[in-house]
């Protein structure tokens, strides 16, 4: 089992920057794939970080990829979003996922995952 919360959204400009972070609890935190996913009003949930149990792999969706980083400190059990140039379009709530072995894309693939952090990004 493990328990995710999400921290770290807020109410930011065009061309800001955000961390997330995401508390994890449980024994096999070190041992799970680690995802972010957003949801926008009206759309479905997307993919749009993974990073693997060790951290050495990394995955972005293309409409992030140079501008969001994803990592983990399994020390501190947290995984984090860096997210830099934000623009209008990065307006979601944003979620944190676990899953067992590899990293995926789909959210059926994830069995854990936290409450959600809004994140608003004004032009």
């Amino acid at each position: 089992q493990v328990q995710l919360v999400e921290s770290g959204g807020g109410l930011v400009q065009a061309g800001d920057s955000l961390r997330l972070s995401c508390a994890a609890s449980g024994r096999t935190f070190g041992s799970s794939a680690m995802a972010w996913f957003r949801q926008a009003p009206g759309k479905e949930r997307e993919f749009v970080a993974a990073v693997t149990w060790t951290g050495a792999g990394t995955w972005y969706a293309d409409s992030v990829k140079g501008r969001f980083t994803i990592s983990r400190d399994n020390a501190k059990n947290t995984v984090y979003l860096q997210m830099n140039d934000l623009k209008p379009e990065d307006t979601a709530v944003y979620y944190c996922a676990a899953k067992y072995f590899t990293p995926a894309r789909t959210p059926g693939d994830y069995a854990y995952w936290g409450q959600g952090t809004q994140v608003t990004v004004s032009s």
